[in-house]
């Protein structure tokens, strides 16, 4: 049996403001909505929700509707690892504090000297 989500406030509210972001963008390429749905391949019902900022709907859903108003690049940077600055320090922090030869990269440097 599948558990209901409860997304948290600060999801509710990054989606609330994704969705009114769409939506402004939409409007500004006077860009009614039904056109933005079919293009998207969903319905202008989804759309609205998506307009809402609805947690249920999927992701792949928004990522068609970023697409068709040009906006999906962005997605592809979200997790992107070049700008992880806390991950990036995480790794650093796990770096060793000097480096050491190994045990076989030893025995053939001593006996060439």
């Amino acid at each position: 049996m599948a558990v209901a989500h409860h997304a948290s406030v600060t999801v509710l509210r990054t989606l609330r403001k994704l969705g009114a972001d769409l939506r402004d963008a939409r409007l500004r390429r006077r860009l009614p909505m039904q056109l933005v749905a079919d293009r998207a391949r969903t319905t202008r019902a989804t759309l609205t929700r998506i307009e809402r900022g609805d947690p249920a709907v999927g992701m792949g859903i928004y990522c068609s509707v970023l697409n068709v108003l040009g906006l999906l690049d962005g997605v592809g940077k979200l997790a992107d690892v070049a700008t992880d600055r806390v991950g990036v320090e995480l790794e650093a922090s796990r770096l060793p504090r000097r480096a050491r030869q190994s045990t076989s990269r030893k025995k053939t440097t001593r006996g060439k000297g």
